[in-house]
C-alpha cells in the first residue's frame, strides 16, 4: 500500500472517499490545503473526504508455502516470468516508438524539402519581377507605365514609315473587286460542306486561299483544303493552341506555355519563347515581317520573322487577350481582361488611346476602310464599332446585337460586310456607305469558335470546338 502523492508507504495513511486511492496524511491535507482538489483526478476534494486506515500491528507469520525450498524456487519462477513479460512488453513499445519516429523524421525532412523548393521558386519569381520596373502613370491610378519599353530597331521603324504610307495612300482610291461577294450572294449562302477535322477541343483558325489552318487545346493542328474538303496535313504543335495565324507560306501558333511556334511545309522552323505566361494573341504587321503577339504576362512582344527575334516589347497594366495590326501598320491595338482596348504605335509601343469595353475583351478587328475597330467582350452579345478618328464616348460608332455571345469577328477586305461566330450561330453585319446604315444580310445556327472569310469573299469559313470545319457560300 503506497502513498498517491510519495509513491512510499505511508506512516499514517488515509483513503479519498472519492478515488479509493491511498494518501499520506499530511501530504493529502497539504495538496487540499493549495489546490482543493485530488491529484489523481483533479476533481473537488476536502479533508471531510478523507477516510483514515488502521491495520493490525500484529505481524502475520508467512504462509507455510514458503518455508520450504521448492516453494521458494516457484515464488522466484513466478517473479522470473513476470519479470521477462515486462521486458518482453518494454522491447515491443521501444520498437513502436522507434517506427513512430522513422515516420516523423521522414515527414519532417520532406517538408524541409517542399519548404526549400517554395523559397527557391519564390526567389526567383522575386527576381524575375524585379527587372520589370512598375511605376505609376498617372495620379489616378488608371494605367500603368513599365520602364522598360523597347522600341522598334531604325530599319523596322522604316519598314513601319513606308508600309504606312504606301496603303493609306492606296486605300482612299481603291475601288471595291467587281467580282467581290453581294450583299444578295451572301443571303444566299448555304453550307456547302462540313467536315470534322482531328484537332480535339479546336480553339482558332485562320485561312490563306483555300487553305485553313486549325489549332486546338489538345496541341493537336490540321491544315485543311477548302477546296477538296479534307485534311492535307496534321501538325504536332505538342502544346496547346490558345490562337492561329497564317502568313504567306509560315502557319503560326501560339501556346498555353507562352511559346510562338513557327511551321512551314508541316516542319517546324521556328520558336519564340519570350512570353512568361500563356501567348493568348498573334498579328501580322502588313509589311509581312513583323510579327506582334501578346499574353497573360501583360506582355506586347514584336518580333522580326526574318531573323527569328524579339524586336520590341512592353508591358500594360493587365493581361492581354487578343490583338490586330491595323490595315495600315502603323497602330496595334491589345484587348486586356480589365475589358479595355488599348491603342499603341507601332514604332515606340507608346499606348495613344484606350476604348473600354466594360468586360475581359473577347476578340477584335479592324476594318479595311482604316477608320474602325470592331470588338467584343466575354460573354457579351454585341459588337462594338469604335471610331478610330474620335475619343470617349463619341469613339462609338455603333453597337451591333448579333443575338448570341460572340467568339469570333472577322472583317472582309473591302470593308462593307463583318462576320461573327459564336455557339448560337453565324451573322454577317452589313454597312452600306451610301446610306450609313447597318443592315444584316445573314444568320445561321452553325456553332463557331471561330470564323474567316475566303477568296473575294464567297466563303465563309468557320470552325466549331469539336474540330469541324463548315464551309458556307453559294451553292453553284
Amino acid at each position: 500500500m503506497l502513498c498517491g502523492i510519495s509513491g512510499e508507504a505511508p506512516q499514517e495513511p488515509v483513503v479519498s472517499k472519492k478515488s479509493g486511492v491511498v494518501y499520506e496524511k499530511r501530504l493529502i491535507e497539504q495538496y487540499i490545503n493549495e489546490h482543493g482538489t485530488e491529484p489523481s483526478s483533479g476533481h473537488a476534494l476536502t479533508t471531510d473526504d478523507l477516510l483514515a486506515i488502521h491495520s493490525s500491528r500484529i505481524v502475520r507469520p508467512r504462509p507455510p508455502t514458503l518455508t520450504s525450498i521448492p516453494a521458494l524456487l516457484a515464488t522466484f519462477q513466478n517473479e522470473w516470468d513476470a519479470l521477462a513479460l515486462e521486458t518482453y512488453n518494454l522491447k515491443e513499445q521501444l520498437a513502436r516508438t522507434r517506427e513512430e519516429l522513422a515516420t516523423a523524421l521522414y515527414q519532417h525532412d520532406a517538408a524541409v524539402r517542399v519548404i526549400a523548393r517554395l523559397s527557391r521558386e519564390r526567389d526567383e519569381a522575386r527576381d524575375a519581377l524585379s527587372k520589370i520596373s512598375v511605376t505609376e502613370a498617372t495620379a489616378n491610378g488608371e494605367e500603368m507605365a513599365v520602364d522598360t519599353v523597347e522600341g522598334l530597331p531604325e530599319a523596322l521603324a522604316a519598314l513601319v514609315d513606308e508600309t504606312h504610307q504606301t496603303l493609306s495612300k492606296g486605300r482612299k482610291k481603291r475601288p471595291t473587286p467587281p467580282e467581290w461577294v453581294t450583299s444578295e450572294d451572301i443571303s444566299a449562302f448555304d453550307t456547302q460542306s462540313s467536315n470534322s477535322v482531328p484537332v480535339a477541343q479546336a480553339s482558332s483558325l485562320d485561312v490563306e486561299g483555300s487553305y485553313a489552318a486549325l489549332g486546338g487545346l489538345k496541341g493537336e493542328a490540321a491544315i485543311y483544303s477548302v477546296d477538296a474538303d479534307q485534311v492535307e496535313r496534321q501538325v504536332p504543335v505538342g502544346e496547346p493552341v490558345t490562337d492561329t495565324l497564317w502568313t504567306g507560306s509560315r502557319v503560326i501558333f501560339a501556346t498555353s506555355q507562352g511559346s510562338i511556334k513557327v511551321y512551314e511545309a508541316g516542319k517546324e522552323t521556328g520558336s519564340l519563347t519570350e512570353h512568361s505566361g500563356p501567348a493568348t494573341g498573334l498579328s501580322i504587321h502588313p509589311g509581312g515581317d513583323i510579327l506582334g503577339s501578346v499574353g497573360a504576362d501583360k506582355a506586347v512582344i514584336f518580333y522580326s520573322l526574318s531573323e527569328m527575334k524579339r524586336v520590341s516589347r512592353a508591358y500594360t497594366d493587365a493581361s492581354l487577350t487578343a490583338c490586330a495590326f491595323h490595315p495600315d501598320g502603323h497602330i496595334f491595338a491589345a484587348g486586356t481582361t480589365s475589358g479595355v482596348v488599348k491603342l499603341f504605335m507601332t514604332k515606340t509601343l507608346e499606348n495613344v488611346a484606350t476604348f473600354p469595353l466594360g468586360a475581359p475583351v473577347q476578340a477584335l478587328t479592324f476594318s479595311e476602310n482604316g477608320f474602325w475597330l470592331a470588338a467584343t467582350a466575354k460573354g457579351q452579345t454585341t459588337v462594338t464599332i469604335f471610331d478610330l478618328r474620335k475619343e470617349g464616348d463619341a469613339a462609338v460608332a455603333k453597337v451591333l446585337e448579333t443575338g448570341g455571345a460572340v467568339q469570333s469577328v472577322s472583317w472582309d477586305y473591302t470593308g462593307q460586310f463583318l462576320a461573327t461566330g459564336g455557339a448560337s450561330g453565324i451573322t454577317v453585319q452589313q454597312y452600306t456607305k451610301s446610306s450609313k446604315k447597318w443592315s444584316e444580310p445573314f444568320r445561321n445556327s452553325v456553332p463557331a469558335v471561330a470564323v474567316r472569310w475566303g477568296v473575294e469573299g464567297k466563303k465563309l469559313i468557320a470552325a466549331n470546338g469539336e474540330g469541324v470545319v463548315t464551309v458556307l457560300g453559294v451553292k453553284n
